[in-house]
Formats: structure tokens, C-alpha cells, sequence
């Protein structure tokens, strides 16, 4: 391995206490060829992800953080990796985009302090490693693995030995028996059931420290795991329960203590210990109760993670493989935590489980519970929301200072359901609970609503009715349900306008309460957009399709689309335009695509576009007799805007089969000039400009010029073509220019007159530059040639 060159760009990124998060970029040479690195690192554990094709190429890496930063983080690039933040779901993300190849590493070995290192397959660290390459991975040697071989841990330390204590004569170990330790053992346990988890450890180190060879040593340890678990001291779980499982590893409380120490290590974010040890527990101990308590700790790993989808696997299994009531109920709870929000109604599911099994778990976490059941309300869920409620309620007292408050949304949500009577029931008891209530207004309405009804009039009457209610009780509860029910029969009436001059009221209904108001002022949108486009009031469609999504039948499409177009409501036209792009009919697909190449070239969507005049181009049999054969420049000038040089030379060879030499075309023409300049393809650029100076000759204007003569000068330059080169400059002489442009002119005439041989004329050349701009860059270099 040799490093020839070093180049590094590294970002130093909110150096505050809130997000240390540091990027660098190196680059390097191995073996003469060029690879870069990119490195992530922070205070705390994130982590990173390959998000591969099916061909296992790598397409992107994913970096997920918890926390979002304060300051805005730049967009960063070089020749291997385009790097992108963004926020997502309340956690912030680094993309790593490569342009060739990468590998991804995490780096969770300190070769100065660590004596151990192995190869480790981990989702968490707090420093991430990219590595790009072209071809073949720099650095890095791989070799194939035998199948029957062992893996071990590489250990860089000789001064470990392995212990096994104080053995006896027959070589078993010694085990000194007490007996007067039984009645403190005893006391651990009290105290450990009632809940005093400091006296209880107090009390254990009391035990050991005045009997050292006690025969509970095994389960005061036990005990003292278990307390620093209920305690959420992870570091000390973690080091009794080493000694424990080193010490005692045939005891009976081993599956637990393998769970405890799991649970430790995932509450500390060393995912990789973690990992061993639920592995262990899992395959030691498969019919252990804790092995199932061990996978709703691996769950809630997988979830603090971002690891949704896999903690589902193990909250599941859990609940389905476990015999423990407890252990099922706990499951179900956080799966109906998870899935809330994006599988809303499989949430709800759990909820009834443990509504069923132990309504009384809620209160274990009543934050969470009280927070799982509003989001169940938010979402619609209002029967899971009040099982939720009436749970809570059964177990605490008016005393609670939530409670009035959860009495009410118990009733409120019961009235929402099917369940009116029992919903009648819960109303009147806040009624009667508090008849000074904070929410006495609300909860009255609502019982009031649950015997809202109209009386069977005619459409006047009841319109009279409706306005009656709805100033009576405004935007309450009833008079939103007048509000509705007055939209429903002016649409019945075919009173559309009417219609729409409710709809910002209508807006304001309860979604989950009206779930059809937007379906009510759809409809009236439509019956008055029919009635504008039977008049043709163009603008009277356009002002309606600003202000409204609407949707008519294909029969309307082609006025939508002229109206559209002949208001520049692009948009509208281009939605439209949509609806036929894969119609059966291939007239109507050749209309349609081309309708929507215009409209996507006009709003500068120009990679849609280009996808849509291939498709286009692919229909058309005879482009030179099509209608849609402009197509051809629109796809030109689109790969000229996205920089796709060669499409464009292979659309530019079309254009001029189809339309010849044409004056439409000399901006192309001059495209493609420019093209051949970034090319340096002297051919290329000899022939296009050609083309931009013939069709300027016959018209007699001249808007390329003097660029495109300039650049044909230089390429017949390049080619050593003197007289073509001095033919092309002097023609300039009877063009208008500016100073500086007739300074250019002058001095390139003069030079090719010098190498012409022609040196009187190439002297008066440069004097007329100087002449025409004496302090531009071109009347100092005639003046220099003069002097030679």
C-alpha cells in the first residue's frame, strides 16, 4: 500500500453540546489509484445502513439521528459521494450518495485501549466509515473463510488466565455453609416484593460484607440484578450479572439474568453485547418465560432504533409463543404502541386484548396509556380511545386530577360510536360528578346531539330550520350538523353556488364527525365547472379549478385543457393531460404526450419531459409528415438544459433530417457550437457554425455573432486552415460591434495575418485594436505584438 497523495476536506459540524456531529472527506492514492473515505462520527450511537438494488449494487447509506441540529447543514461533494441531510418522522438523516462504489464500516474498536477485536456485524456506533473506489476495494484484503473452521475473537493481551476458584481435594469447588443468614435473605425478598429497592441493596451488601461465604451468595446476587434493573442502574446490572453468569452459570435464575443483562446492554446502546447475550438466551433457554421477556427487550432495542418492522417480529412472538398472561399483555401493549399511527386499526386490536386480560395494565405507564389513547381519538378510533378511558377510570378516583377530564372524553368518544346508550350513561355521570365542571358547555351539547333530529318538512321549511339552529348554536356541535345537513340539500337542489359559498365553513367541520364535506363541495365544484364550461367562461373554469381539485369526465377534458392553457394554469393542464397518457387509442396517446411535453418544457420539468417525448417519438411512424414532429426540438432543447451532451448530438442529427437547414433552429445550431467548444471537437464546431453564419448571411442579421465567429476562427486555427480562419475574421469588419468585441477582432486578424505572413496588414490589424479598446485585454496584447 502506498500513498502517493493526500487530499482531505473535512466539515467540522455543530461543535455545541446540543449535536456534535463530525464529517469528513478524505481523499487518497493506494497503488497510484485515487479512492475516498467519508466519516461520520458523534458523542452518541447512530446508525447506518446500505440500501442496495437487486443486484446488490449499493445504491445509497442512510444515517439516522435522533436529534435534529440547529444549524442548517450544507450539501457536500467530491469525485466519490454526494452528501444530503434531511428530517423525516422526528429523526434527522445523512445520505450518502455514491457515484461509483462504496463500502460501509463501523468503527467500534480503539486498536490503543481495546485488547480484543472480532468481526462484528452491528447496527449502532458511534463512528461510521465510508469507503468509495471505482473498481477493486483499496486497502482491504479478503480472503475465504473454510466452512469447518472456528471464528474467534483476535486477542492482542498475554497476561490472561483463566480462573476457576478454590477447589477441594476431589477437585470440586468449596462451598462454605452458613445458616445464620436466612432470616436477612428473607428480608431481601420483603423488601424487593414491597418495592423498597434501596434498602433492599443496602440490605444485601449488609449480608455479604458480615457473611462473605454465605449460601445465598448466588441469590443475592440474583436479587441485587434484579433490583439495579428496577432501578435503571444498566452499568451495575451489567457487572453483577458478569459475575454471575461467570460464577453460578447452572443456576436456575439464569435465563433471567441472561435477560437482565440483555436489557442492560440495549438500554445502553451497546447493541453488540446486547445481541450475545439475547442469543444465548434464546437458544439456551427456549421455553423460558424470560426467553419471551427477552424478546420484548430485543423489540424495545429494535424500536429506540428506528428498527420498527423487526421489533414487531419479536413483540409478536411474544405474544403468541408465551403461556404468561403478563408477559402477552406487555407484548400486545407495545405492539399497539408501534403500530399506532400507521396501522392504526391492527393497533387497536392489542388494545382489545388487554382490555380483556388486564384492563389494569394501563396504569403501569399511565403517561403512555394516556397518550396512546388521545392519538386513538385523533385518529377515529373513538370506541379503543374510550375502552382505554374506562380503564383508566376504574382504576384511579375523582381525587386524580385527570380524572374529570377522562370521565368527559369517555362520554364524548361513546357518543361518537354506535353506543349512544352507554355514552348517554357516561355524560350524565360527569353531569353528575360535576355540575361546576370545566366542561359542563361541551358535555351538555354532546348529550344534547345525541337526540338531534329535524322534523319532516319541505326543502324551505327546512332550510329555515337549518339557519335557525346553526345561529342558535353557532359553530357548536349542533349547529355544525345544521350546517352539514343545509349543504346536503342545496346540492340535492342542484344549488351549487350556494353550495360553494359554505365551503369555508364546511371546512371547519369535525373530518372524523363529516367525513363527506369535502365529497358535498367536490360535487358542487364539479355541477358549477359543467355549468361555466357549457357557456365556455374560460375564466369562470379557470378561477374554479384554482381554488378546487376537480374531477369531471374525459368528455370535458379537451375544454379544461384549452382553457387551462389559454390561462397559463400549467398545473390543471398538465392533470389533465395525464388522464389520457395511456388511453387505447394511439391518436389520442400521440395528442396527449405531446400536449404534455409542451407543458412540462414550459414549467422546466425537463427530465418528465424528455421520458415523454421518447414515448412520444417512439409512436410516430414518419416524422418528417407528423404533426407532432416538433417534438424533436423540444427534446433537444431539453437534454440542452439538463446538460446530456450526448443525446443532444444524436437529437441535433434528427433535427436536421427532419427540418434541414432552418432558421428555427440556429439557437440549436449555436447550442451545439458550444457543445463542440466543451468537447473540444474542432469538426463538430466547424460544421455547426458554418450553419449559424449561412443562415445569418441569407437573412442579413446577425444575432450569434460575433460569437460563433470566434469559435470558428479558433477551430480553423486549430486545424492550421489560415486563409478559412482569416476569411471568417474579416468578415466581422462589416458587422457592428462592440468595443471590446472589435478589439478581439482586430488583434485575432492581426495574428493570423502575422502567421499569413502578411505583416504590414497584421501591424495595421493590431493598431486597430488598439484603437478600439486600448485598456482591454485584446489592445494590450496588440500593443505586446507590436512591440515584437
Amino acid at each position: 500500500m502506498s500513498f502517493l497523495k493526500l487530499l482531505t476536506l473535512a466539515y467540522f459540524l455543530l461543535p455545541s453540546s446540543f449535536f456534535a456531529l463530525e464529517i469528513s472527506i478524505d481523499s487518497a492514492k493506494d497503488d497510484f489509484i485515487k479512492y475516498s473515505t467519508c466519516t461520520l462520527s458523534d458523542d452518541i450511537n447512530f446508525t447506518c445502513q446500505e440500501i442496495k438494488d437487486n443486484f446488490d449494487t449499493t445504491l445509497k447509506v442512510v444515517c439516522a439521528f435522533s436529534k435534529k441540529p440547529e444549524q442548517k447543514i450544507q450539501d457536500l461533494e467530491n469525485d466519490f459521494f454526494r452528501v444530503h441531510t434531511f428530517f423525516k418522522h422526528n429523526h434527522y438523516f445523512i445520505e450518502v450518495i455514491p457515484k461509483y462504489q462504496v463500502a460501509l464500516f463501523a468503527d467500534i474498536f480503539d486498536l490503543t485501549r481495546d485488547d480484543e477485536v472480532f468481526d462484528a456485524k452491528i447496527s449502532l456506533a458511534n463512528r461510521w466509515t465510508i469507503l468509495g473506489y471505482k473498481k477493486k476495494e483499496p486497502l482491504i484484503k479478503h480472503s475465504q473463510n473454510n466452512s469447518l473452521a472456528l471464528d474467534f475473537p483476535f486477542f492482542d493481551n498475554q497476561d490472561k488466565f483463566p480462573y476457576v476458584g478454590s477447589l477441594d481435594l476431589k477437585g470440586n469447588p468449596v462451598y462454605i455453609r452458613k445458616v445464620d443468614d436466612v432470616k436477612e435473605y428473607l428480608r431481601v425478598k420483603k423488601f424487593f416484593a414491597s418495592h423498597d429497592y434501596e434498602q433492599a441493596l443496602e440490605l444485601i451488601d449488609t449480608i455479604l460484607e458480615k457473611y462473605p461465604h454465605t449460601l445465598f451468595h448466588a441469590e443475592l446476587l440474583y436479587y441485587k440484578i434484579k433490583l439495579y434493573s428496577k432501578l435503571k442502574d444498566y452499568d451495575n446490572v451489567v457487572a453483577n450479572a458478569k459475575i454471575f453468569l461467570r460464577e453460578y452459570s447452572a443456576d436456575n435464575n439464569l435465563a433471567e439474568v441472561l435477560s437482565l443483562i440483555a436489557k442492560a446492554y440495549n438500554d445502553l446502546g451497546q447493541n453488540t453485547d446486547a445481541d450475545y447475550f439475547f442469543d444465548r438466551l434464546f437458544n439456551e433457554h427456549p421455553d423460558s418465560i424470560y426467553t419471551y421477556w427477552g424478546y420484548i427487550y430485543k423489540g424495545e432495542g429494535l424500536e429506540s432504533l428506528g428498527g420498527d418492522k423487526k421489533a414487531i417480529f419479536y413483540y409478536k412472538k411474544a405474544l403468541y409463543g408465551t403461556k404468561s398472561v403478563e408477559v402477552a399483555v406487555s407484548a400486545a401493549y407495545h405492539l399497539a404502541h408501534i403500530l399506532l399511527g400507521n396501522k392504526t386499526k391492527e393497533a387497536k386490536k392489542y388494545i382489545e386484548k388487554i382490555v380483556k386480560k388486564d384492563p389494569k395494565y394501563f396504569m403501569q405507564d399511565f403517561k403512555t396509556s394516556k397518550e396512546m389513547m388521545y392519538q386513538f381519538a385523533d385518529y377515529g378510533y373513538y370506541q379503543t380511545a374510550a375502552d382505554i378511558a374506562k380503564a383508566i377510570l376504574d382504576a384511579i378516583n375523582p381525587s386524580y386530577d385527570e380524572y374529570e377530564e377522562i370521565l368527559k372524553d369517555w362520554g364524548l368518544w361513546l357518543s361518537k360510536t354506535q353506543k349512544k346508550q352507554e355514552a348517554l350513561a357516561a355524560l350524565n355521570k360527569y353531569l353528575k360528578a360535576f355540575p361546576d365542571g370545566d366542561y359542563l358547555d361541551v358535555v351538555k351539547i354532546a348529550k344534547d346531539k345525541l337526540f338531534f333530529s329535524l322534523k319532516d318538512l319541505n326543502a324551505t321549511a327546512k332550510l329555515q330550520e337549518y339557519n335557525k339552529l346553526i345561529e342558535e348554536y353557532n359553530k357548536d356541535a349542533i349547529g355544525q350538523k345544521a350546517l352539514y345537513e343545509k349543504a346536503k340539500l342545496l346540492l340535492s337542489q342542484k344549488q351549487y353556488r350556494k353550495v360553494l359559498d359554505l365551503q369555508s365553513q364546511l371546512s371547519s367541520l369535525d373530518k372524523e364527525k363529516f367525513p363527506d364535506t369535502q365529497k358535498i363541495v367536490d360535487e358542487a365544484i364539479v355541477g358549477t365547472m359543467k355549468e361555466a364550461l357549457k357557456k365556455q367562461e374560460c375564466q369562470e373554469v379557470l378561477t374554479i379549478s384554482n381554488e378546487h381539485h376537480i374531477e369531471l369526465s374525459d368528455s370535458w377534458d379537451d375544454g379544461i385543457y384549452q382553457c387551462a392553457m389559454k390561462g397559463g394554469d400549467f398545473q390543471l393542464s398538465k392533470r389533465i393531460a395525464q388522464k389520457h397518457l395511456h388511453s387505447q387509442s394511439i391518436e389520442q396517446r400521440k395528442k396527449w404526450l405531446f400536449r404534455y411535453v409542451k407543458i412540462d418544457f414550459q414549467t422546466g420539468n425537463y427530465t418528465e419531459m424528455i421520458d415523454a417525448a421518447n414515448d412520444l417519438i417512439a409512436l410516430i411512424d414518419n416524422p418528417k409528415t407528423s404533426p407532432y414532429k416538433e417534438v424533436y426540438r423540444y427534446l433537444f432543447d431539453a437534454y440542452n438544459r439538463v446538460s446530456q451532451k450526448e443525446q443532444m448530438i444524436q437529437t441535433m442529427l434528427q433535427l436536421e433530417k427532419i427540418f434541414g437547414l432552418n432558421y428555427k433552429d440556429i439557437d440549436r445550431y449555436t447550442a451545439m457550437v458550444t457543445l463542440a467548444q466543451e468537447l473540444h471537437d474542432a469538426i463538430m464546431m466547424i460544421k455547426y457554425a458554418k450553419m449559424v453564419l449561412s443562415i445569418e448571411k441569407k437573412v442579413k442579421a446577425y444575432p450569434q455573432s460575433p460569437y460563433v465567429d470566434f469559435a470558428l476562427y479558433q477551430a480553423y486555427m486549430e486545424k492550421r486552415e489560415y486563409q478559412k480562419a482569416y476569411r471568417v475574421i474579416s468578415f466581422l469588419n462589416n458587422i457592428s460591434l462592440s468595443s471590446n468585441d472589435r478589439a478581439r477582432q482586430k488583434y485575432l486578424l492581426g495574428n493570423v495575418l502575422d502567421i499569413l505572413g502578411e505583416k504590414s496588414k497584421a501591424k495595421k490589424a493590431y493598431k486597430a485594436a488598439i484603437v478600439a479598446n486600448p485598456s482591454s485585454a485584446w489592445g494590450k496584447l496588440a500593443q505586446s505584438a507590436l512591440s515584437l
